[in-house]
């Protein structure tokens, strides 16, 4: 038999079981979605967001792979579960749970969901850690980081792409993933910043029933968002959910800095009011202010068709070597964006943008910025979910009111002042006060003080310096 062959890795075994006779009689999206399931959670994660993009892999294989999301073969049995529980809470399962069920209502890459209720009658959603699944993770990432390493080394012009980088930044949110504790803080925090009436519910966290491989959270029903006919059978207007969706990840993304970044459809409900509920808050992104900024701009710039405002910006950010043409990389921007840019989305091509993009980070030779990868590939999903809620909704065209309101209110200071204030700010600290110790030193301290009293060059940059950073400090407060 193929998989007697230990000597063989499990993923070059896994690749070559496509061909045998026991896998020719199923079709395409079972056999890939077997084989990802089989490859372990690292792949599976990467199934979880290609079953959104039913425009790029097709309806079939999208449908086998949303399997993937909570419909994995469960693990734990009643004995373990209990076990678990009594070694993470000090507490027998019987003394906290009035009910728990036997089987899990979803078992994802890391961990399986059981509902239950307690004593005090809330029904909530235990969700258990898969005992061994950290060990899986290391190895998968061991894999990747070999591969990316191999490829750094041998491909010159792969560095650009800082694979090793890239690896090493998913490693980090796979483990924070893997702490129940941190996914209930990202959860307490996504509901202190969800505004009331914007048709999002953040469910509440049990704290008492929390630790790092144990999760106690309120019980959401629902329908999840991908169950199109079933929401329109409800009488569930699509369309404000849409636009809803859509203004909850820019406001979690571009207005907190804070967001859901794994929003495929196992993780989003729409409950029988219309409102999304949110559930699985293990992977979270993060954006300084700055660079919120810098891509809120960039979005702004592709909605008014500025392109030359788009590249303006990728220059300021750093996101393209100055050695480049301004004026060109503005042209490429606009050959990716015109196809795009109020047009619905069946009649857009994900994969040729895709594409686009991808030939121009390598034309102009842009280094890969690991902390925007969350955003994108959050960006990629959420835009997937709405073309299949909507076929002739776009997501960049219900974003453009928003997108307006954020700038009229956040712009009044460019991202370029606080890299100057920043700047300046360092060289005040450390070049310029070094070089008065130094001057002292030399028994020049008296002739530089002099010369610092009466230029009228520093006095304006330090009454600039002051000035900026007094704008800086309120606006921070604000």
């Amino acid at each position: 038999m193929l998989y007697e062959l230990r000597i063989l890795p499990k993923f070059f075994v896994t690749i070559l079981s496509i061909f045998s006779i026991h896998t020719r009689s199923l079709s395409t999206g079972v056999r890939v979605r077997l084989i990802l399931e089989d490859l372990g959670p690292f792949f599976i994660k990467f199934g979880q967001t290609l079953a959104t993009r039913e425009d790029i892999v097709g309806g079939d294989v999208s449908e086998e792979l949303s399997k993937l999301q909570d419909k994995l073969t469960p693990r734990l049995t009643k004995s373990s579960i209990s076990y678990l529980i009594e070694k993470e809470l000090g507490q027998d399962i019987s003394k906290m749970f009035k009910n728990f069920s036997e089987k899990p209502v979803a078992a994802a890459s890391i961990a399986e969901v059981f509902k239950a209720e307690d004593f005090s009658g809330n029904k909530v959603a235990v969700k258990i850690l898969k005992p061994g699944i950290e060990k899986e993770f290391s190895k998968d990432i061991k894999l990747f980081l070999t591969i990316a390493n191999i490829i750094e080394k041998r491909f010159e012009g792969s560095k650009r792409l800082r694979l090793t980088e890239v690896v090493e930044y998913f490693e980090r949110c796979i483990k924070l993933e893997m702490d129940f504790t941190l996914e209930a803080a990202a959860a307490s925090e996504l509901n202190e910043n969800n505004v009331k009436g914007s048709g999002v519910y953040i469910p509440k966290v049990f704290w008492d029933k929390v630790s790092k491989k144990i999760l106690t959270i309120e019980w959401i029903d629902g329908t999840p968002i991908n169950k199109v006919a079933e929401l329109k059978k409800k009488g569930i207007n699509i369309k404000k959910v849409v636009c809803n969706f859509t203004n909850m990840f820019l406001d979690q993304a571009y207005k907190y800095g804070f967001f859901h970044a794994d929003l495929h459809p196992g993780n989003v409900l729409i409950q029988q009011d219309g409102t999304i509920a949110l559930i699985d808050f293990g992977i979270i992104g993060r954006l300084d202010k700055k660079t919120r900024m810098y891509l809120a701009e960039i979005l702004r710039g592709f909605l008014t068709k500025d392109y030359l405002h788009v590249a303006k910006i990728h220059f300021d950010a750093g996101y393209v070597p100055k050695e480049h043409s301004l004026e060109e990389f503005a042209q490429a921007c606009r050959a990716i964006g015109e196809p795009i840019v109020g047009m619905p989305a069946n009649k857009t091509s994900i994969g040729k943008l895709l594409t686009s993009l991808f030939k121009l980070t390598r034309d102009f030779q842009m280094p890969t910025q690991p902390k925007l990868l969350l955003v994108q590939k959050t960006t990629v999903v959420v835009e997937g979910v709405i073309s299949k809620l909507d076929s002739e909704a776009n997501m960049w065209d219900v974003a453009e009111p928003w997108v307006h309101r954020w700038s009229k209110n956040n712009m009044q200071f460019d991202a370029r002042i606080i890299d100057f204030v920043e700047d300046f700010s360092f060289f005040i600290k450390n070049d310029f006060i070094k070089f008065i110790k130094e001057s002292n030193d030399n028994n020049k301290g008296k002739e530089v003080i002099e010369v610092c009293r009466t230029s009228i060059t520093i006095k304006v940059f330090i009454a600039l310096l002051s000035l900026l950073s007094g704008i800086l400090i309120i606006d921070k407060i604000l």
